[in-house]
């Protein structure tokens, strides 16, 4: 499974056209947004399923408790908004509506990280990962390309209870092929390594993978671990690698405080301690730029991982 770094797809557009393909098996899933469908690509639902999809307009509290009581009545809710909006604006209603209940309702949240660009620190939600993972009953995915999303999605719609789905704006290299299997329990192994341990996920993750490959050409022999499923959390992998490397880092699209990285550290500080260097944005808001601008700005671009990583190593 080799990535395609010259093809690129969007992860909005896969999940909106599987949520769509099984709106056609399933007549019980039903498709909600805060008027930004063209954004997150619930549109394509709406086209082809236009009495399951509802508009409930810019009311994202709303927007929760509405696929509350359709998940009540057997319907299968998909909601969609800006991942900012999904869960900051309506976290009492996700934490007391939904997860105390443990209602089969899933949640899209679109245009994560600072990846949204020029739109800015308004629109940049960096902190919408720790929000949901740390609520009980609630499943936490990230997924890296279109294929993996397209499969977090399936399988978001076979279980029963809350899922938060964090998509991204831009479009991403391939990562997997239809080969690939998502797993809810384990994390994926893309390269074995044995100087250090790179653990990503999102829409960042190419940049890491070719980081990782720049490393290898420099001589470094680094661990490169995919973990889309951030709760529950696949201990035993992350442990494991640990033990061998005996160097960890964490890169993420997202607030090092509460993500990926805060995960990875409350694992093994309980495991197995070993240093942790954490990659994100170190407890403060985007700003506007372009995305490229903006990862090279927060040294989360493949050139500057690379470069942080060789002063960890060497």
């Amino acid at each position: 499974m080799q990535p395609d770094f010259t093809n690129k797809k969007s992860i909005r557009a896969a999940i909106g056209e599987e949520i769509t393909e099984l709106g056609r098996c399933n007549g019980d899933i039903v498709v909600l947004d805060a008027d930004l469908s063209s954004s997150t690509k619930t549109s394509i639902f709406a086209k082809e399923f236009p009495k399951r999809f509802f508009n409930v307009g810019i009311a994202e509290q709303n927007l929760i408790t509405t696929s509350l009581g359709l998940s009540l009545t057997g319907k299968i809710p998909f909601i969609a908004s800006f991942a900012v909006f999904a869960t900051g604006r309506t976290y009492d209603q996700v934490r007391n509506s939904v997860c105390y209940q443990k209602a089969n309702v899933k949640i899209i949240g679109a245009h994560g990280g600072i990846t949204v660009g020029e739109d800015g620190a308004s629109h940049q939600a960096l902190e919408d990962v720790a929000l949901m993972r740390m609520l009980p009953n609630m499943t936490v995915i990230c997924p890296c390309d279109s294929e993996q999303s397209r499969q977090a999605v399936r399988y978001a719609s076979e279980i029963n209870g809350p899922v938060y789905i964090r998509s991204s704006r831009i479009d991403v290299p391939v990562i997997y092929d239809s080969d690939y299997k998502f797993s809810p329990d384990k994390a994926v192994i893309l390269k074995h390594g044995t100087d250090v341990t790179i653990i990503s996920n999102g829409d960042i993750f190419a940049e890491v993978y070719q980081a990782v490959l720049s490393l290898e050409n420099q001589g470094i022999s680094a661990e490169l671990i995919n973990m889309p499923v951030i709760k529950p959390f696949d201990s035993d992998t992350i442990i494991k690698s640990a033990k061998k490397t005996k160097s960890v880092v964490t890169v993420e699209n997202h607030s090092i405080i509460g993500g990926l990285g805060s995960a990875v550290a409350e694992c093994l500080s309980e495991n197995y301690p070993v240093k942790i260097h954490r990659f994100g944005i170190n407890d403060e808001f985007g700003q506007s730029g372009s995305p490229k601008e903006l990862l090279a700005y927060y040294k989360l671009d493949a050139e500057n991982i690379t470069k942080r990583i060789l002063e960890i190593v060497k």
